[in-house]
């Protein structure tokens, strides 16, 4: 299931998605000539990046939210475009030397469609590298998210929630990608534990995207707003450090892969 987000909001409350994903580039070896595909592009910020990276190439960039795609159009110029498309229906047929994702894919839930689909994207020789979240990532989150949805009168809007987010094992993981196609294949862990400098950047975080799949099942208004305060409140109250710092987990789970 794809969600809608405000790419707007998204743009001032990812500071730390940004911050890996600009570890992820700059450990790119790019000559300049490269066509690369960025899966879930968001704000299209990190895409902008990329292109400039490769001057004599281009950059493609797709999300399935409106809202993100709206705001990265904004970036768009020669050498990079975006598309409004679902990760899970991408077609691409050896069409880029690289695909590249940054703290998206723990939003599908179906990888072993997504490697098939990534390497079927790829040109002979072609790189997929990309992380995402792993078990263990926002814990915190996930205990208040898990806690709140418990209370009433929330429990009935909840009966049959879908949890929204796929964050396995390393180990499993691993042995998901090593049945896939790829020729050589490397996957590991890495901690990104991170601290919020204020409660105000945690909220923003919270609120987008954190929130967005939880808010769109309760349908009133009134649940709505105590629903995110009580999360809010509780996030609060369990994360802030005698700094005024926020404390959260953080698991990634990187690949690099080549076709």
């Amino acid at each position: 299931m794809a969600f809608e987000f405000d790419g707007e909001k998204y743009k001032q409350a990812s500071k730390h998605q940004k911050s890996m994903g600009r570890d992820l580039i700059s450990e790119l070896e790019l000559t300049g000539e490269e066509i690369i595909l960025d899966l879930g592009c968001g704000d299209g910020v990190l895409s902008k990046e990329l292109a400039q990276l490769v001057p004599r190439g281009r950059v493609v960039g797709v999300d399935a939210s409106i809202g993100m795609i709206d705001t990265a159009n904004k970036l768009s110029c020669g050498n990079l475009t975006f598309l409004h498309m679902d990760i899970n229906n991408i077609n691409f047929d050896e069409e880029f030397d690289l695909v590249f994702s940054n703290a998206t894919l723990h939003w599908l839930k179906n990888h072993t469609k997504l490697l098939k689909n990534i390497f079927r994207s790829l040109k002979p020789g072609g790189i997929a590298r990309y992380n995402f979240a792993g078990d263990g990532n926002c814990a915190n989150l996930f205990y208040v998210l898990k806690n709140t949805m418990d209370k009433q009168p929330f429990t009935a809007y909840f009966e049959s929630f879908d949890w929204p987010w796929y964050m396995p094992k390393l180990d499993d993981y691993q042995k998901l990608v090593e049945k896939s196609d790829f020729s050589h294949k490397k996957i590991w862990g890495e901690i990104t534990d991170a601290y919020f400098n204020s409660v105000d950047e945690m909220i923003g975080w919270i609120d987008q995207p954190c929130l967005v799949p939880f808010l769109r099942c309760i349908s009133k208004s009134e649940h709505k707003i105590q629903f995110r305060d009580l999360v809010i409140q509780q996030m609060v109250i369990r994360t802030k450090q005698e700094n005024g710092r926020c404390f959260e987990t953080g698991r990634r789970i990187n690949v690099f892969a080549k076709k």
